[in-house]
């Protein structure tokens, strides 16, 4: 199956010096659709696994869908590729937000990211490099290796996205914004990151098999599953 679990080692805003000042993990499903969560780092770490982080941890959290073309940049082929938003953090108007960048492929398995986008510290559109790390998907125990549940009412959007050992969820409503990021260690699911009060269907889908179309009731919310794998 394609799809992938992207893991950010370092952002560089240039001119300056590369840095990761947070954890940022980016599930697409085989059908480019994705949850981008980035949470800024206390130290060196997040937070112990079942602690709530305030919203002031969260840097950027987005959902949507991704798409890739080829294009010439001095003589090379190069693969471009965009992210367009459905549900973002930083804005109520996902549907007129995008990113994108170009990807170099580098001889230590990563992928340089260059392109340029507005620096939350500064407000201006300023040039990027992000370095990204790729981990294939590995089962639980589980068959289904993807899946992805969305819930929609209005204005209210969330996306969670499970794919093999991960499972990234982003729901915001009119009042409040609500995510989680679960894992698979040591033979179980476990949340390692939480902000906001809202349940999502994080845990339980790195154990479960999900139908298309099935609808899931978490909390007082009717998410519907729109892609398995």
């Amino acid at each position: 199956m394609a799809g992938s679990i992207s893991i950010r080692r370092s952002i560089r805003w240039l001119p300056g010096d590369a840095s990761e000042p947070t954890s940022t993990i980016v599930l697409t499903s085989p059908q480019r659709q994705f949850v981008d969560l980035r949470i800024l780092k206390d130290g060196d770490t997040i937070q112990s696994l079942q602690d709530q982080l305030p919203l002031s941890r969260l840097d950027w959290a987005i959902a949507g869908t991704s798409s890739s073309s080829t294009r010439t940049i001095n003589g090379e082929q190069v693969c471009h590729s965009r992210w367009d938003h459905w549900v973002s953090s930083r804005t109520d108007q996902p549907d007129k937000a995008s990113d994108e960048g170009d990807m170099y492929p580098q001889p230590d398995g990563s992928t340089l990211e260059i392109g340029s986008m507005v620096n939350p510290d500064t407000g201006r559109d300023t040039p990027y490099e992000e370095i990204w790390d790729d981990e294939d998907p590995q089962p639980t125990t589980s068959e289904q290796v993807c899946a992805v549940l969305k819930y929609e009412d209005g204005k209210e959007r969330g996306m969670a996205v499970r794919l093999g050992r991960y499972c990234q969820g982003f729901l915001k409503t009119s009042s409040n914004m609500s995510l989680e990021r679960w894992e698979w260690q040591d033979s179980r699911a476990a949340r390692t990151v939480r902000i906001g009060s809202e349940e999502l269907p994080c845990g339980e889908s790195l154990t479960r098999v999900y139908r298309l179309g099935e609808e899931v009731t978490i909390g007082s919310k009717k998410w519907t599953v729109v892609e398995v794998a």
